[in-house]
């Protein structure tokens, strides 16, 4: 279904597109923990692909897409050396990196949700697994660096929800035998607006209803 929705082609590019924006999420926040070269390299390898990794394991594609293209493992080396070099004129650029990053969330709930269920899996589960492609690298990106995942974060603008979104919209088209290159495309465009709109609008998921804990509220450090 993926290969009749995008040529292989476009496909593969679109795929190097979301895992260089990625890559260079992963290695800004390497840098602000003052890493080595090393850190940034891997930090900015398991933010762009643990998404996708997570995923080919779970429906089984053995070995995964990011063992056997090498342009998937080099393209967030190269992210890591641009930021390596360049981190000032990156950091300067975030806004850039931000819609960059939300186009990837977008592309990537869907072609995650449509590739799982070519593997057979339920629309439940392709749609769960979308989301896991789509958030799944920014997660490891927060483990690895000790840091409460963004993803679970109430003082983080909305991010699971327009992949949520996203990934909804295509197993609808699947029920209803209507997924094509356009509908794809519109899921795309939903979750990616819906990201844009959380970001300027600092929209965020709510939290426990008549919430008394007393706990300190975690606030992100200054650079």
């Amino acid at each position: 279904m993926l290969e009749e929705l995008f040529t292989p082609s476009v496909q593969h590019w679109l795929d190097l597109i979301g895992i260089f924006v990625f890559a260079i999420s992963g290695a800004l926040m390497a840098v602000r923990k003052n890493w080595d070269v090393f850190g940034i390299a891997a930090l900015a390898e398991a933010t762009a692909l643990g998404g996708g990794l997570f995923r080919d394991l779970v429906i089984g594609a053995v070995p995964p897409a990011a063992f056997t293209d090498l342009g998937y493992f080099i393209t967030p080396l190269f992210a890591a050396a641009l930021v390596f070099f360049l981190h000032p004129e990156v950091e300067r650029t975030q806004t850039a990196v931000n819609i960059f990053d939300a186009a990837g969330l977008g592309l990537f709930c869907v072609t995650g949700t449509t590739k799982a269920y070519d593997y057979g899996l339920g629309l439940t589960a392709s749609a769960a697994l979308g989301l896991a492609t789509a958030v799944g690298g920014g997660v490891a990106r927060d483990i690895i660096a000790n840091e409460v995942p963004s993803l679970v974060r109430w003082d983080r603008d909305l991010y699971a929800v327009p992949a949520m979104v996203g990934a909804a919209i295509v197993v609808l088209c699947i029920r209803f035998d209507a997924l094509t290159g356009v509908t794809s495309g519109i899921a795309v465009v939903v979750a990616f607006v819906l990201r844009l709109l959380a970001m300027r609008y600092h929209w965020r998921a709510p939290r426990a209803w008549n919430r008394r804990s007393t706990a300190v509220e975690v606030t992100e450090e200054t650079p």
